[in-house]
């Protein structure tokens, strides 16, 4: 038993450093489990390495003020709309270079990569323009009080103003994992977070030469980090051992492939447009109870994400196993693939949210020894992660509508749980029935819950299965 358990624990190491180092898999055949782990392993790191420069950001930036850890809150409210337009090109590169791998065209998911990221910069530029003309009027849309604005309009222009990043980072890496090459993608994230860990106190509060910026400096910070890796990139789809290998010819403009990228895409940037445009409301209605209830609400929803997002991890393996087995005409494969991952995904939120529910208070004194910023922070940590399973199955489930490129499902159902559901639910608890933030905080949850059952009994219908792309 003893020898069983060291062979074991043996095989478990050695599937681990192939996962993390990148060796080739062919994600159509052989262990399902096998596939889930090594696509997963790297996209959960990618994901932890994220979810770390998330928390590392805002606790450099508490030290500045409160109305420095707002700036944060409300900008990057207004930076998710961006992620949407990013995470719904990225979900279309990766069904369709993942459907493309499965089908082994190469040449076919080079092109793709490549009109992929001229869509990006087009769209960051036109971001990049309105970023760095109106960061005060963004600021006061979203309900920042007017030394909130002086104080923090410089991380907005900053952090919009170069955007680019942002999109190209995402943009890659999606292209990177619906090749099934997750290992590069999580080395490049690694790159970006681990400068800007280093870079975030040097520019926030100054070292020799360099002056103290602020909270504008963790905004130089983070576009410096993003742009190293987003270079780092681009030599590696050029230069590199991946499935994805350009060649100079492949910089051409193809607009038949164009056209298709967005048909794809346009139900993903639909769904987290919906999505992400709720929150940025959430945000405003956050926004009415002051800067130290905002605080608390925007800290807590950074130490969600440090969980959220191995969850995001796991998600995103299930998506490229859809679309690659799609691709090899095994549908059964496919939604087999996704049922387990959303079993594992489903363990580890259960156990997550056990620890949020009963440390909650301690986790947000780590960042902050305001008693009303640590009540209300910890309020909703523990609201929220009553529905972490939820959460679980329904991540895994949408992520697997959009590998397949069926990206419509998705959007329907955010329309009706975020739009129809939780915006209404939220200000009739907090405002109209004075419930105050906590209306807010369940919104959220419910909200959760009734997509993954939506998700759930839509995806058994096996629809999906039958999508072109």
């Amino acid at each position: 038993m003893t020898e069983n358990n060291q062979t074991s624990k043996q095989n478990i190491f050695s599937l681990f450093k192939d996962a993390v180092l990148g060796r080739q898999q062919d994600f159509t055949q052989g262990s399902i489990k096998k596939a889930v782990f090594m696509l997963a392993i790297p996209m959960i790191l990618e994901m932890l390495m994220e979810s770390i420069f998330a928390l590392v950001d805002i606790i450099y930036v508490s030290r500045v003020s409160v109305n420095a850890v707002a700036t944060v809150g409300l900008t990057e409210s207004v930076l998710t709309l961006v992620y949407a337009v990013a995470i719904g090109l990225s979900m279309a590169a990766t069904a369709l270079i993942a459907r493309r791998t499965g089908e082994k065209d190469s040449v076919g998911a080079n092109q793709t990569a490549v009109q992929v990221i001229f869509l990006g910069i087009g769209i960051s530029i036109l971001i990049s323009i309105l970023g760095i003309v109106y960061p005060k009027e963004i600021l006061a849309l979203m309900g920042g009080e007017p030394n909130l604005i002086e104080e923090g309009f410089g991380y907005t222009r900053v952090l919009l103003g170069g955007n680019i990043t942002v999109m190209l980072l995402f943009l890659i890496n999606a292209i990177f994992r619906g090749a099934g090459n997750a290992s590069i993608a999580m080395w490049t994230l690694i790159l970006s977070n681990g400068l800007n860990i280093i870079l975030d106190p040097i520019f926030i509060f100054g070292l020799g030469p360099i002056p103290a910026y602020g909270v504008e400096g963790a905004a130089i910070a983070t576009t410096i980090g993003r742009g190293v890796a987003v270079i780092t990139q681009l030599l590696i789809l050029f230069y590199g051992k991946g499935k994805i290998k350009l060649v100079i010819k492949d910089l051409v403009l193809n607009i038949a492939l164009i056209f298709n990228i967005i048909k794809v895409s346009l139900g993903g940037i639909g769904q987290f447009i919906i999505g992400t445009s709720s929150w940025v409301f959430l945000m405003r209605i956050m926004s009415e109870f002051g800067s130290e209830v905002l605080a608390g609400y925007t800290i807590a929803i950074r130490i969600m994400m440090f969980t959220l997002m191995p969850a995001w991890g796991m998600s995103n393996a299930a998506a490229t196993l859809v679309g690659q087995n799609l691709g090899a005409n095994k549908p059964d494969r496919a939604e087999k693939s996704v049922w387990i991952t959303s079993k594992y995904c489903a363990y580890f939120m259960g156990i997550v949210s056990v620890v949020y529910i009963l440390f909650a208070s301690t986790f947000l004194e780590w960042f902050s020894n305001n008693p009303e910023v640590v009540s209300n922070g910890a309020l909703c940590l523990q609201v929220i992660a009553a529905g972490y399973i939820a959460y679980a199955y329904g991540m895994v489930v949408i992520q697997s509508f959009n590998g397949s490129g069926d990206t419509k499902t998705p959007t329907l159902i955010n329309f009706v749980c975020f739009w129809l559901f939780q915006l209404p639910f939220a200000y009739l608890m907090a405002i109209t029935f004075d419930f105050g933030p906590q209306g807010v905080f369940w919104a959220i949850t419910l909200a959760e819950v009734l997509i993954a059952i939506i998700g759930i009994l839509l995806f058994k219908k096996g629809k999906w299965k039958t999508v072109k792309v």
